[in-house]
């Protein structure tokens, strides 16, 4: 009787960048990035093709993180005067995102365009920089900032996220969201020249106020 023990064999599978790339819920070109800093390494085929170990990229990143991989929707008003107005943008999204049948996050602020470090906004960013985001939804290229929004366009170019612009004839806040990002400007910079607590501050706060009211 043979004492010879059977050895199992593994088969090491190789794939593609393209396969490779959902795996990680990333782009092609962020893979290449990863390859070319180090954080991954791939072999080539006799015709140059890259190939990678599959097995090797499920120990780099977890299954969950690749069902993290998703469709978000973004939301933002400017005041508590508008929540109303974000209810509605809220419901736009979620319809859109809903027709077609992708699985999604809607992430919403009450804040001023001109605030970057909103909770909602900062959210969005962290996630994007992770590869998480396969798809940002927004009404309107101005909900994510007054004054910037190209930057998280130019990330989720460099991460390999989709943008869908809905420019939703629903949103009916925009001027109104305009004027108030406009009186918060002036605000504070009259509070920095005459004091947050003095009359003339007050005086001026209260005639944009009534300037707002007016339009």
């Amino acid at each position: 009787m043979s004492n010879k023990r059977k050895t199992r064999r593994f088969r090491i599978m190789k794939i593609s960048i393209g396969k490779a790339a959902e795996e990680f819920g990333v782009s092609k070109e962020t893979l290449r990035r990863w390859e070319r800093s180090g954080k991954i390494v791939s072999e080539r085929t006799p015709k140059g093709h890259r190939r990678y170990d599959l097995a090797r990229i499920r120990g780099l990143v977890p299954r969950k993180s690749l069902d993290e991989t998703r469709t978000v929707a973004y939301a933002r008003v400017s005041s508590q005067d508008q929540k109303e107005d974000l209810k509605r943008q809220v419901a736009v999204l979620e319809s859109y995102c809903a027709h077609h049948g992708w699985t999604f996050e809607v992430l919403q602020d009450l804040g001023s365009g001109m605030n970057y470090s909103k909770k909602g906004l900062r959210k969005l960013i962290q996630e994007l920089c992770l590869g998480r985001i396969r798809r940002l939804v927004i009404t309107h290229k101005d909900r994510l900032l007054r004054f910037g929004s190209e930057l998280i366009f130019s990330l989720c170019e460099q991460f390999g996220t989709e943008v869908v612009i809905l420019n939703s004839s629903e949103e009916s806040s925009f001027e109104d969201d305009l004027v108030q990002d406009v009186l918060e400007i002036i605000t504070v910079f009259s509070a920095r020249l005459y004091g947050s607590r003095s009359r003339k501050n007050k005086k001026i706060v209260e005639a944009l106020q009534s300037a707002a009211k007016d339009l």
